[in-house]
């Protein structure tokens, strides 16, 4: 359970989300709207761990009843997507996804890298390097090197926004379905209805700063 209490996003002494609370079960996504500038993906870095320090955050963020607030980014246990996929550019396909993969003896590192591309249907991509992949199939690997560092929550910062509408329509349902299927609480932030799966909660900021649902 990912939980937010009482929490506000100030910035320049300007109220951009007003008090309030929030709890995301396992497996469940809450979509998050608002006009550009409204404070969307800083919420999402103040529960990451990595806000700018020129916005004032207040309240608590709780993952499982554990305190996260006072923990440094790497310690939160929480992923992060963003529109861009951020593969590294100097490494290949599986060694991207090993870099996720958590310290464990070498053999099972490997199946574990090779057990994520084939759920995103990319066996034999181990050692392509990511410029020779599709947009589609980025967005795949940086969905499986998320997941292979076992979060407890994720964070969805816009990761479908560059994608046309076919291809954006294939990669959340595949994105949504492995939340679901993995327990994972998941927080997203998007300018598109759609994106929210079917029946899943809706927020939205307003310009005034409330977080009222849709």
């Amino acid at each position: 359970m990912l939980s937010l209490r009482n929490v506000s996003l100030t910035l320049h002494d300007k109220a951009l989300i007003k008090p309030f609370s929030l709890e995301i079960a396992p497996g469940k996504i809450v979509t998050v709207m608002g006009p550009s500038g409204s404070g969307k993906s800083s919420l999402l870095s103040f529960i990451g761990g990595d806000l700018d320090e020129a916005f004032t955050a207040r309240g608590e963020i709780l993952l499982n009843d554990e305190r996260l607030n006072d923990l440094p980014p790497e310690k939160r246990g929480i992923a992060r997507l963003f529109q861009d996929d951020l593969l590294f550019p100097h490494m290949t396909v599986g060694e991207n996804l090993l870099f996720a993969v958590p310290r464990m003896p070498q053999a099972e590192r490997i199946a574990a890298m090779r057990a994520a591309l084939e759920q995103a249907e990319l066996m034999g991509f181990e050692d392509r390097g990511p410029h020779t992949l599709s947009g589609g199939q980025r967005s795949r690997v940086a969905l499986m090197r998320a997941l292979l560092a076992r979060p407890r929550a994720i964070l969805l910062d816009e990761p479908f926004g560059k994608l046309d509408r076919e291809l954006r329509v294939s990669i959340r349902g595949f994105t949504h379905a492995h939340i679901a299927e993995r327990q994972i609480p998941a927080l997203q932030v998007t300018h598109d209805p759609e994106d929210a799966p079917p029946g899943g909660r809706i927020l939205k900021l307003t310009a005034t700063g409330e977080v009222i649902d849709v």
